[in-house]
């Protein structure tokens, strides 16, 4: 009813184009005050946070997959069994070789770009749930027991694609490729930190990886922020034990 109203005052005021900027502005009042089933807060997220749909998210993560298994020239048996694993035990059987099925179809008929991939998800989904999907994809290098330079570079390509910084790449990064101050890198923070800069950049990370702040469907990306979530404690727990920290 109110567009209607505004509709008409508008036009009494500057005719044709008030009209329209009228019945804009009265659609979303009547919005407003319910008269769509919606509030306000529905309205904004809907304009502010586009969602990519479960199959679309499957079919792009599947295809980051595959960009991943052959990034050193070799297609492993170990990775293809990860990534099968993984889509079986998510999905079930069924749906799980459905997906399999349409993906064939699709890169039959276009080239799979890396680019592409990572900017339509960017676009369509939370800075956290990125991050997860940039640990999955680690997980996919190492299931054939190392993870190559190859790997890693393609890996480091695909963070900046998504627009992860750098120090979320490092971070991930020493979760699977071990070295002596793998929980400072988990951390982000130097071995030369003090005490209470440890204890600072412990609550940003368990802050930051918290399975909580990752708002999505797909059950994979959940599991790796339940892992990272885990790993950042356990790096917590070995500084804590190395220095003597309460």
């Amino acid at each position: 009813m109110i567009k209607w109203v505004a509709a008409f005052l508008g036009y009494f005021l500057l005719r044709f184009p008030g009209a329209i900027l009228g019945f804009l502005v009265g659609s979303f009042l009547d919005n407003l005050n319910g008269g769509g089933q919606r509030n306000a807060r529905d309205i904004f997220r809907e304009y502010t946070q586009p969602n990519v749909s479960p199959a679309d998210f499957e079919l792009n993560l599947l295809s980051l997959c595959s960009i991943i298994i052959k990034a050193d020239g070799q297609v492993s048996q170990k990775e293809l069994d990860y990534v099968r694993q993984y889509f079986l035990s998510t999905y079930g059987k069924e749906k799980a070789n459905a997906i399999f099925r349409t993906f064939n179809e699709v890169i039959k008929k276009r080239e799979i770009s890396t680019q592409r991939i990572c900017s339509y998800l960017t676009q369509r989904t939370r800075y956290e749930v990125r991050l997860q999907l940039l640990h999955f994809l680690f997980g996919i290098a190492q299931a054939d027991g190392q993870i190559s330079k190859a790997e890693v570079s393609k890996l480091r390509e695909i963070a900046g694609y998504l627009r992860l910084g750098a120090h979320d790449f490092e971070s991930i990064m020493a979760m699977f490729i071990k070295s002596a101050d793998n929980s400072y890198k988990i951390l982000e923070i130097d071995k030369n930190a003090s005490d209470d800069e440890v204890k600072k950049a412990y609550r940003k990370m368990a802050k930051k990886y918290h399975p909580d702040r990752v708002v999505t469907q797909d059950e994979a990306i959940k599991k790796g922020a339940e892992e990272k979530f885990k790993e950042v404690q356990k790096a917590y727990e070995t500084i804590q034990r190395e220095r003597g920290i309460s």
